[in-house]
């Protein structure tokens, strides 16, 4: 009864019969209107050729491998403050309709203190009104990293955001609208320095995620009324990579199950790391391999909600689909398919310029029913074979360089959910890695496991 019933609301969630908010209210399904998720992000990289401080969303069936949305580009920036934003954090309120926080900073300047936040509201997220700024405080310090939370007990938002003021600690605002707030108090002060905190409701529980300043470590905390300085950590401190920060906690969409992502910010570093459980009250979580997920492209510091696949079909509708796509190695999931002085190679991303790594994927110059690929930055050159090794070279029109830049599309040798692509005019040949660079080797179902491995690759935005 119990799962019949919940498939009926998500029929009904799905058809526009029930909004998200009446799902939500209707106990223990609260998860039933959802059937994907968006995330919202500001982008860099290394050499801030990337570098975009305005409003980006992506979005993603499984949570894990996202579709940047408007071509990677901002869907709103602002224009007032500092007239760039960081860490946004995207929230359902109660009533199914979304705010937009921020924080009021363009690029690096750290030194640059703001009292205010970035503010949008939006309906379904295909447009964004009201933009606002909103003082939190009067203090000489920064306002970073905001997250927001449903407080039952208060009637009331708590918007927390990361200050320093005297030391680095949590604060808090209470809000019933985001335009008015009330004075800010300390949130969650541990006895050290803690910075970008996020925080989830679920049940009788409220959970707060942090990274310890410290140590360098991201860590867990929780309390039985959300109310400030009533937060006790009970988990380990958890990194991977080199350093890591903004940690991201999302509840999975089928009701059971956590994920955390963390984000990197060190400019050579993936910028995140996941890890999962299946239990957010125990202290195990389990580090995600990046061969399973696939963020959006240069996302930094991004915040996650669920939505329903009526509000997913609505923003790619609104905003597009990108069109091009990057080639993921399967047995070096940080590595991407790029070019580099004219040579096919795969690196590990992030790099600069990071547009050598997108490519527009196009019916196939000997055969349609195969695959060319164009460069982003290189218009009118492709990736094709010579002497077997891959190059990036212009088309000159004749039959042989159709047919060396051609590749059919098969399961992938390693994987067969992934992609093999195998050449138009060796058909023996497949694309593969080899000491980075990129070439075409006969290979097979029995070649060995490395071998399979590296000519294996995912296809995605």
């Amino acid at each position: 009864m119990v799962l019949a019933r919940r498939a009926l609301i998500k029929a009904a969630a799905a058809s526009g019969a029930l909004s998200a908010a009446s799902v939500a209210g209707l106990p223990g399904v609260a998860w039933a209107a959802n059937t994907a998720y968006v995330m919202s992000y500001f982008t860099e990289t290394p050499d801030f050729q990337g570098a975009d401080y305005g409003l980006h969303l992506a979005v993603s069936r499984d949570g894990l491998n996202w579709t940047p949305l408007n071509q990677n580009n901002p869907v709103v920036t602002p224009t007032a403050g500092q007239q760039g934003l960081r860490d946004p954090f995207l929230f359902r309120k109660q009533d199914g309709t979304y705010v937009v926080l921020a924080t009021d900073l363009r690029g690096t300047n750290f030194g640059q203190n703001s009292q205010y936040l970035h503010v949008w509201d939006s309906t379904n997220l295909t447009s964004f009104t009201g933009y606002r700024r909103i003082r939190m405080h009067t203090l000489n310090a920064h306002t970073w990293a905001p997250t927001a939370f449903w407080d039952a007990s208060r009637g009331q938002y708590g918007i927390v955001y990361s200050c320093n003021s005297g030391g680095d600690v949590l604060m808090v605002n209470y809000t019933t609208d985001f335009v008015n707030v009330t004075a800010q108090q300390v949130f969650f002060s541990p006895g050290f320095g803690v910075l970008d905190g996020d925080i989830v409701v679920d049940g009788g529980t409220t959970h707060l995620y942090y990274k310890n300043l410290a140590n360098g470590l991201l860590y867990g905390a929780r309390s039985s009324t959300g109310a400030p300085n009533s937060f006790t950590t009970y988990t380990g401190g958890l990194r991977m990579g080199n350093a890591i920060e903004a940690p991201l906690l999302v509840k999975n969409n089928e009701g059971s199950g956590w994920r955390l992502w963390g984000d990197s910010f060190s400019p050579v570093n993936a910028d995140y790391y996941i890890w999962s459980t299946p239990n957010i009250g125990g202290n195990s979580w389990t580090p995600l391999n990046q061969r399973d997920y696939t963020p959006p492209l240069n996302a930094k510091h991004g915040s996650i909600v669920g939505i329903t696949d009526a509000e997913y079909n609505g923003l790619v509708s609104r905003w597009g689909n990108p069109n091009w796509v990057r080639l993921k190695s399967s047995n070096l999931p940080d590595y991407f398919v790029r070019h580099a002085n004219s040579v096919g190679r795969i690196d590990p991303y992030p790099f600069d310029p990071y547009q050598d790594q997108l490519w527009r994927m196009v019916p196939g110059l000997a055969d349609s029913a195969g695959v060319s690929f164009e460069s982003v930055n290189r218009p009118g050159n492709f990736l094709r074979h010579f002497n077997y090794a891959i190059r990036l070279e212009a088309n000159n029109g004749t039959a042989t360089f159709r047919a060396d830049a051609t590749f059919y599309r098969t399961a992938g040798l390693a994987d067969a959910a992934w992609t093999s692509l195998r050449s138009y005019n060796f058909p023996d040949r497949y694309l593969r890695h080899a000491n980075y660079l990129l070439r075409i080797d006969p290979l097979s179902a029995s070649s060995s496991a490395s071998d399979r491995q590296d000519a294996t690759f995912r296809i995605t935005p």
